[in-house]
């Protein structure tokens, strides 16, 4: 038959491709007979074996010379294939930057095929899951959830029960890890529900076990190993590591829940030692976190501190910057290429350049010289840029108990920017990396001081309300008032000390608020010893937003406040008086909440 098309070779053969050696001697008879497609198919299939059971060097040895007999043959659904799995088996073994070099080929040559058959449009999916992939390990989870969506409406279009079950295990995948655990619950069960109705041993496996994590987020430990036990020999039978670690590794999380410390000990260690043996560091990591747990839980806390460290030392290896970086720029280009309203915003562009200078030729070209050259000026200033940024971000991680500032307003700060990057918005990237970049300058400079004035104060919280703003869609309208009879640059104060308060005031009091929200700030000359700050909302209420706290499934303990009152408290030593602060509830006439108010008396004699 000698058949040209991946359909017909898989047709022929998928009931066998569990195989090995029938296929090895398929490839074999293929080359024999210079039958390339054959012996690629053959090959592709054993290298996707292979890397089921985590043996991903042998793996991607078998995919590359798949792929070259399929560019030799000049077969573009194979190269296709080949390419995606490549990048599969890359990113199972956490290589992240190689990974995405090859789905983004295979991704690439898809779409260049004009009246694409059923496998190129499968393919296409397959890329667009792994940039889901992508999207999830830059913790960029909406923009995964898009792509994921994306490739869930196209699998629909196909009739793929196993692609719409992969989606919704992706999806569920990232509701987790953005702590929505009911919407995770429920993309979890429509991919086991698509798994039953195709009998999949390997994904009823895989999604068993993420139902019983998310159980045991939700502390319950006993549904957790309802699911889990029965896993344990029958995750084995499939040989994928990657999987029988996790579920290893869940079980010892759940017995360290339920008190059983030799059991949790002893699977901890054995999912421990599978990722070790398989070279797999992601579920290392993942492994020296639940020890850490369980020896913590235990009391043994010398030793949940070490393996704390090793579980750091872990993450670094992985979440290296040089990936990272260049996963951003790859998605940069990749988003950049597929937008085709900014190609038509150009093509207008030039279209005006076209009727100002009457169309000559001559000074088309000067114009095209003039484009070419700002646009190599704003690639170099968005690379100094981000080169800058990630300085500052380190030097902000060694500063921050000085600085007092929020870690995680710094890391959505960058995500807010690098968005408008993602979506070639160069002039609002630009325009806030600008006000950022002035904050950050003006942390790391009062970090240095004990003490700033209090006009230095509000330029710098007035950069931060402009930056928190972005995050909030311009809708907090903030506004500062200083007596007239203050002079802000004779008045001594706390380096940001303000900050603590506003982040309160956006995070607790407008962020559940709907409707229009406000932040007035007033400095008022209370008496000759002291001079008065009122940081006033128009937010819930401290009730509001305390229950609003409560209902959350993560919680992050703030000490920022607390810290600020002690620094005060260290400030106000050096002078006469000394300093008070005071929360008030503000309500209307009929004992509604209305927002909060924050009075600061601040000694200056």
């Amino acid at each position: 038959m000698r058949p040209k098309t991946y359909l017909v070779l898989n047709t022929e053969l998928k009931s066998e491709t569990g195989d090995t050696l029938l296929l090895r001697y398929f490839a074999n008879l293929s080359k024999e007979a210079g039958y390339l497609e054959g012996e690629s198919y053959a090959l592709d299939q054993i290298g996707a074996k292979y890397r089921n059971y985590s043996k991903f060097k042998e793996s991607a040895d078998l995919h590359k010379e798949a792929l070259a007999l399929a560019e030799q043959a000049n077969n573009i659904e194979l190269r296709v294939r080949c390419l995606n799995m490549l990048g599969v088996v890359y990113r199972r073994a956490d290589a992240i930057k190689t990974a995405l070099d090859y789905n983004q080929q295979s991704l690439e040559l898809a779409e260049t095929v004009e009246n694409p058959s059923h496998h190129i449009k499968r393919s296409i999916n397959v890329s667009l899951n792994s940039i889901g992939n992508l999207y999830q390990s830059l913790e960029q989870y909406d923009l995964a959830i898009v792509q994921f969506t994306r490739a869930l409406k196209l699998e629909e279009e196909l009739g793929n029960k196993l692609g719409l079950a992969i989606n919704h295990q992706n999806i569920g995948e990232c509701l987790e890890l953005k702590g929505d655990l009911e919407g995770a619950l429920e993309n979890y069960r429509k991919s086991l529900a698509f798994n039953e109705d195709i009998n999949s041993t390997y994904g009823r496996i895989i999604c068993k076990n993420s139902l019983a994590q998310i159980y045991l987020k939700q502390d319950m430990p006993y549904a957790a190993l309802v699911l889990l036990e029965p896993l344990h020999e029958q995750s084995k039978t499939i040989g994928d590591f990657f999987v029988t670690s996790t579920i290893f590794i869940n079980t010892g999380w759940a017995h360290t829940e339920l008190g059983n410390f030799d059991k949790a000990e002893e699977f901890i260690e054995e999912g421990l030692e599978m990722a070790r043996t398989h070279n797999m560091p992601s579920s290392v990591l993942y492994a020296y976190q639940k020890r850490s747990e369980f020896e913590e839980a235990r009391g043994n806390f010398k030793d949940a501190y070490e393996y704390y460290k090793r579980a750091d030392e872990y993450n670094k290896q992985i979440s290296s910057a040089t990936n990272f970086r260049y996963m951003n720029d790859v998605i940069v280009k990749y988003e950049a290429d597929k937008k085709s309203n900014q190609i038509s915003v150009l093509a207008k562009e030039n279209e005006i350049v076209r009727l100002r200078l009457r169309k000559n030729q001559t000074t088309l070209l000067v114009s095209a010289l003039i484009v070419g050259l700002i646009s190599s000026i704003l690639y170099i200033l968005y690379r100094q840029y981000q080169s800058k940024n990630e300085k500052r971000v380190l030097t902000l991680e060694q500063n921050m108990l000085r600085s007092q500032m929020n870690p995680h307003f710094l890391f959505n700060s960058l995500n807010s920017i690098k968005l408008y990057i993602i979506n070639n918005e160069q002039k609002n990237a630009v325009h806030y990396l600008n006000k950022f970049s002035k904050l950050i300058r003006r942390i790391l400079e009062a970090s240095s001081l004990k003490e700033i004035t209090l006009a230095e104060e509000l330029e710098t919280v007035e950069l931060y309300m402009n930056i928190e703003n972005i995050r909030f869609s311009n809708e907090i309208n903030f506004a500062i008032h200083v007596d007239d009879k203050l002079n802000p640059d004779t008045i001594k104060i706390p380096s940001l000390a303000l900050q603590p308060f506003l982040e309160n005031s956006l995070w607790h009091g407008l962020s559940p608020k709907e409707g229009e929200k406000m932040i007035d700030l007033n400095i008022k000359k209370k008496n000759d010893g002291h001079v008065t700050i009122e940081i006033v909302d128009n937010g819930v209420g401290r009730g509001a937003a305390q229950a609003n706290k409560e209902n959350r499934v993560l919680k992050r303990k703030s000490v920022g406040i607390r810290i600020t009152k002690e620094r005060f408290a260290n400030f106000s030593k050096d002078y006469q008086n000394s300093f008070d602060v005071d929360i008030v509830d503000l309500f209307d006439n009929n004992g509604n909440p209305t927002g909060t108010k924050v009075i600061l008396d601040i000694p200056t004699i």
